[in-house]
């Protein structure tokens, strides 16, 4: 255990599949833990099926499953639920992701599980959680996004309700999940047994958006504006973002419009006044920053202290000087692809080196052979496991 592997040591079992349980679990790994993923015969995890596929890739399978070890396993059959028996054993973290009641048909519930290896952590991984009238429909992030008000929320201006294209309840789900074990992972040193824990994506999607449920209740309706003008604005030659609510900040961006009076005006004197006569400001500030182009308003915005910043497509953001220079991105070589891939640094951890397990995501029963081997089984057992289509190996 160090600070560059605190979670050394720990064996971890993820039975779950998508991105939620997957990416909790990949954190697991890049803090140092084995994580054996066990995956069906075929396709195994069906993020391998989203989206664009190279070879036994995605994007979802390659970003939820770095540093970890895969092995295919026909999980209804009797020898190969004994084969999932024989990795629990001494394992501390057991995830799984499947609707409530089918890892308990599978013969894996909290209970069996728990009578073997009673100081193990079992989290559960669902949409809308273990119980309620809404605890067996399937549910991914969309459906999530819909139901707890955020696509109400995510209106354009052209008053539709939006999905946020990025799967924030998904990811959101892993990071809660992933605090919730690491916590559990802290209090179990004097604890005499593991617990079960439970997390849906309908929590995290509820708890991401706290903030603007508990102001849309309070107010009655839609959260008001933290104040005008702020939002995303024209400019000659693309769009962006621009914050300048405060007084001194509106004095500053007015300034560097070469606005003087607009300054004074007495009907924006305030930030309650530019609030409450937003649409007028708009007709104004709208005009004068789509007719001179980026570069012009960020170098006057920035010499004005003010926050902004252009819209960048992901070629764009990629190519930032920030963004190399911080080591942001770390370009990984996967198996199916003809290039790299670029990757994110986790915070707090050093990040993945190219062609390094941590910095590898397996293919599906890449490490069949070895989990095995691993685990007790002899070469003839193994052979005899292949044979009958209990496992499957890739390579």
């Amino acid at each position: 255990m160090s600070y560059e592997a605190p979670f050394a040591g720990l064996k971890v079992v993820d039975l779950s599949q998508g991105i939620a349980g997957p990416y909790c679990a990949m954190l697991l790994a890049q803090h140092g833990a084995e994580v054996i993923k066990v995956e069906g015969i075929g396709d195994g995890d069906w993020a391998r099926t989203l989206g664009a596929r190279y070879g036994s890739h995605t994007a979802f399978s390659i970003i939820g499953n770095l540093g970890k070890k895969s092995i295919a396993v026909d999980l209804k059959s009797e020898a190969g639920k004994q084969v999932v028996w024989r990795l629990l054993e001494g394992a501390d973290v057991f995830l799984e992701g499947f609707r409530p009641g089918v890892i308990q048909r599978l013969g894996f519930g909290y209970e069996a599980v728990a009578a073997r290896e009673p100081r193990l952590l079992y989290l559960s991984i669902s949409g809308f959680g273990q119980s309620g009238p809404l605890s067996g429909r399937p549910a991914m992030d969309p459906v999530l996004q819909a139901y707890t008000g955020l696509m109400s929320e995510n209106r354009g201006e052209d008053g539709i309700p939006h999905r946020v294209p990025v799967i924030v309840v998904d990811m959101s789900t892993a990071l809660y999940a992933f605090q919730a074990l690491s916590a559990a992972l802290y209090a179990r040193r004097d604890e005499p047994r593991g617990r079960y824990l439970d997390a849906s994506l309908m929590q995290a999607a509820t708890a991401l958006q706290s903030i603007r449920l508990m102001a849309c209740h309070l107010e009655g309706g839609t959260m008001k504006p933290g104040g005008a003008p702020g939002g995303v604005f024209q400019v000659a030659d693309g769009w962006m973002s621009l914050v300048a609510i405060n007084d001194r900040d509106w004095r500053s961006l007015c300034a560097a419009m070469a606005q003087p009076a607009l300054a004074a005006d007495p009907r924006f004197a305030t930030p309650a006044l530019r609030l409450a006569n937003d649409t007028t400001l708009y007709t104004i500030v709208r005009p004068i920053l789509a007719a001179e182009p980026w570069a012009v308003w960020s170098r006057r915005l920035t010499e004005a202290g003010l926050m902004h910043e252009r819209l960048n497509s992901y070629a764009e953001f990629l190519d930032q000087p920030q963004v190399r220079e911080s080591g942001l991105i770390q370009w990984l070589n996967q198996a199916g692809l003809e290039q790299p891939v670029p990757v994110p640094a986790l915070p707090g951890m050093p990040a993945p080196a190219d062609r390094t397990p941590r910095g590898t995501a397996p293919v599906t029963g890449q490490h069949t052979v070895e989990i095995l081997a691993g685990h007790g089984y002899a070469p003839g057992e193994i052979d005899a496991l292949l044979a009958q289509g209990v496992v499957a190996a890739t390579g």
